[in-house]
């Protein structure tokens, strides 16, 4: 069976007992990073008081998935129980794993998907934003592509959309790194809409800043970030 099993994005205490079971089971963890996968599982014997078997992880991200592919298609029809675990979060949300599940449905091997953490949600929900349509609704665009011109265009594009649903909420990922160039973008443009910026969600330094692109660039950022636009 493959397991899709979220993980904490950034506070163990947000292990559920679902989670650790299913990957103390496991006979195989594919991971985004491996070094996060140990130390979750190290996390799982300290907490939790049933054995943990597993002793196979193995790293998966975005430039081995096609590789690594037939091997774990095969492993899964002779019967192991593979969970696949990204980084922090969910898995395939804005992660490594589409192309295992897709394959997997078209093999009708069985997928449970073990539910948890998302900054997506957790962003949302605390963004003070409306979430529900009428009055809202929300899409999720995951990481901005890399060139500016194609940020200017995605912008426009989602100027459009905007003016056709004038409440939706517009989510995104960015790094520290990019942040206020991507702010700097919005602030030339003729949307001049209410910007939220979640950073570093369940971690010792979560913070949440509301306003608009020019108030904002004004400030620094570090660690993961998600932004909401309105």
């Amino acid at each position: 069976m493959l397991f899709i099993v979220s993980t904490p994005i950034g506070n163990l205490d947000d292990l559920s007992i679902r989670q650790a079971k299913t990957l103390a089971a496991s006979d195989i963890i594919l991971a985004e990073d491996t070094r996060a996968a140990f130390t979750l599982l190290d996390a799982i014997k300290k907490r939790f008081a049933f054995p943990v078997t597993c002793s196979k992880i193995w790293s998966y991200y975005k430039e081995k998935e096609f590789e690594k592919l037939p091997e774990i298609i095969n492993l899964l029809e002779q019967g192991k129980n593979i969970s696949l675990i990204s980084q922090a979060g969910t898995p395939l949300i804005s992660d490594p794993g589409y192309l295992l599940v897709k394959t997997a449905v078209k093999r009708d091997i069985q997928i449970t998907v073990i539910p948890g953490p998302s900054a997506l949600i957790t962003a949302l929900t605390a963004s003070g934003l409306n979430p529900n349509p009428p009055a809202g609704g929300f899409m999720f665009l995951g990481f901005l592509p890399k060139k500016e011109n194609k940020i200017v265009q995605l912008i426009n594009q989602l100027y459009i959309i905007k003016k056709i649903f004038p409440d939706i909420i517009f989510i995104f990922y960015e790094s520290p790194k990019r942040i206020k160039d991507t702010l700097l973008l919005f602030e030339k443009s003729i949307w001049k809409g209410e910007i939220v910026i979640c950073r570093e969600m369940t971690k010792k330094f979560e913070e949440i800043i509301r306003g608009n692109a020019e108030d904002l660039m004004k400030r620094d950022y570090k660690g993961e970030i998600t932004v909401l636009v309105k």
